[in-house]
């Protein structure tokens, strides 16, 4: 079991200036940090990851479409696009050093139909994945697809969606990543979810209900936690937190006293647990 640190805590500017928070990350005991990959320039990462060797820090990344990246839209240009550039995030993440690349990159963010996904969409998103999974395949990354809830998503809003998802994409490089906020949200049973997936999920993020500390929320982290243990699932526990430093997870108000509080106490509260 590894034990990992989102970096979207201190916001979406992932550059030299966190340099000081790698060092804290890896001083309170993480095994790892997720980057966030928004500048797909591989010449900006090679830093970063010279500062990761230097302190002994793993990394996975984790990535997001927006409006100008969707995999599922009814353009065939828009659709190419997105493809290159998540290849372009590979790429970024290759020069990182990361096994994996995250996210619910399959669709974009909160970009609505006002419809439930229809087959055709569907159909663009398994193509899409496929062939961006083709493409990890060739750099030894694996891809970690995530569904996020109803507000933020709707190709994919529930652990069921995304199981069928994944199965039809049928390729070794494509598994899940979970994550416990959306779960939350949409699931009747958090680890009946966490059961069913099994050896699909690749990698868990333990994120509370308010996006706060682990541990001080409502999330049934007794369910959870079994459940993790029932699948033997052995690989990267992450803690993801958001606070006001990132404007698009809608945090208004500060929810933890400082981000090395959180991460004491959400690491010791993980550790405790597993």
């Amino acid at each position: 079991m590894k034990f990992s640190m989102n970096l979207l805590l201190w916001g979406n500017q992932i550059d030299e200036s966190l340099f000081p928070t790698l060092e804290l990350i890896k001083e309170i005991g993480f095994d790892g940090v997720e980057v966030p990959i928004f500048n797909t320039n591989p010449e900006h990462w090679f830093s970063f990851r010279k500062k990761l060797d230097s302190l002994g820090l793993a990394c996975e990344t984790d990535t997001i479409c927006g409006p100008t990246e969707n995999l599922i839209s009814a353009d065939p240009a828009m659709r190419r696009h997105t493809i290159d550039h998540l290849k372009s995030v590979l790429d970024c993440s290759l020069v990182l050093g990361a096994t994996k690349l995250m996210g619910p990159y399959h669709s974009a963010l909160g970009v609505f139909t006002g419809q439930p996904a229809t087959q055709e969409e569907w159909q663009w998103g398994i193509e899409g994945i496929r062939e961006v999974a083709d493409y990890a395949e060739s750099l030894d990354i694996t891809l970690g697809l995530e569904y996020l809830n109803r507000f933020e998503m709707y190709l994919t809003s529930c652990g069921d969606e995304l199981i069928r998802f994944v199965n039809e994409v049928n390729h070794p490089n494509c598994t899940i990543m979970f994550d416990t906020f959306h779960a939350n949200i949409e699931e009747k049973n958090i680890g009946d979810t966490i059961r069913k997936a099994g050896n699909r999920i690749s990698f868990i993020q333990l994120s509370e209900n308010d996006r706060s500390t682990p541990g001080k929320g409502n999330v049934d982290w007794e369910g959870v936690f079994k459940s993790i243990k029932d699948i033997n699932y052995d690989g990267w526990l992450s803690i993801e937190a958001f606070s006001p430093k990132l404007p698009v997870a809608n945090i208004w108000r500060k929810m933890f006293d400082s981000e090395e509080q959180l991460m004491r106490d959400g690491l010791s509260f993980i550790k405790a647990n597993m």
